[in-house]
């Protein structure tokens, strides 16, 4: 049986060149759902936002018939399709992450804009997708076989190269820049910080810190102590150029 597919916007990224911003024709066995053929074409389910076959909104368990014209679009953030049918579940109502083994710099980027996020470099696949589920996170990852197991159920394929890229792109991606908190959590651990006297801390300070610094936090869960020295400054000036990059880079495409 064949059908036909056309894949929409950053979707194409998962097919071969030669299936890219192309209608084609796609031969199957049966009468299989159509989140089988999607995945079996490379693209995570968790990338899916909406399905027409034939002009008509379906779910991932519609069955392929002879002929089918199918078109396949990414999640949509900026435009409002509740009339139809989404394919995805309901939004999370607090955006929390967990993050591959590959992703350790950007979780920490994404710890030190205050966003609650789930990273260990001893986690497996099993492992990941069950804190995904279990306390319902967004799991990030550039494995695209993960995203395809049925327990993640929110989750995004990272495309970028380097940290910095890539906590551009998650900040776009989600639509981030109303929930930064920076500074609110531990780098180390993901805890929350709290506000500590000098007198709470000061056997426990470098000399140096002693003598120059008199505001302090401390992780409420590993005991971490930070204050505002040089590297402080270095990440706030590292912040700002990356907050101000994603958002006129989401100015420019929305002009």
């Amino acid at each position: 049986m064949k059908a036909a597919f056309r894949f929409y916007a950053e979707l194409n990224d998962f097919l071969s060149p030669e299936r890219r911003h192309n209608r084609f024709v796609y031969e199957v066995q049966g009468k299989p759902a159509v989140k089988d053929c999607i995945e079996a074409l490379g693209v995570p389910y968790t990338e899916v936002d909406l399905i027409l076959v034939n002009g008509e909104s379906v779910d991932f368990t519609y069955r392929l018939q002879e002929g089918d014209q199918v078109s396949v679009y990414p999640v949509f953030e900026s435009v409002d399709i509740a009339a139809l049918v989404r394919v995805r579940p309901a939004p999370l109502r607090e955006v929390r992450f967990v993050l591959d083994t590959h992703l350790g710099r950007l979780a920490g980027y994404l710890r030190m804009l205050g966003f609650d996020t789930v990273y260990r470099n001893d986690c497996n696949d099993e492992e990941l997708a069950t804190i995904s589920s279990g306390e319902k996170r967004v799991l990030l990852t550039k494995d695209r076989g993960l995203l395809k197991r049925n327990l993640v159920t929110h989750g995004y394929c990272v495309r970028g190269t380097h940290p910095r890229e890539e906590l551009v792109e998650i900040l776009r991606r989600f639509d981030l820049f109303r929930q930064v908190r920076p500074f609110t959590r531990c780098i180390r651990c993901n805890g929350l910080l709290e506000s500590v006297s000098k007198a709470d801390v000061y056997d426990l300070l470098p000399p140096k810190v002693k003598e120059g610094y008199d505001t302090f936090h401390r992780c409420q869960s590993c005991d971490q102590i930070y204050w505002k020295g040089t590297h402080y400054e270095h990440m706030q000036h590292f912040l700002e150029r990356v907050l101000g990059e994603a958002q006129n880079t989401n100015l420019e495409e929305n002009a």
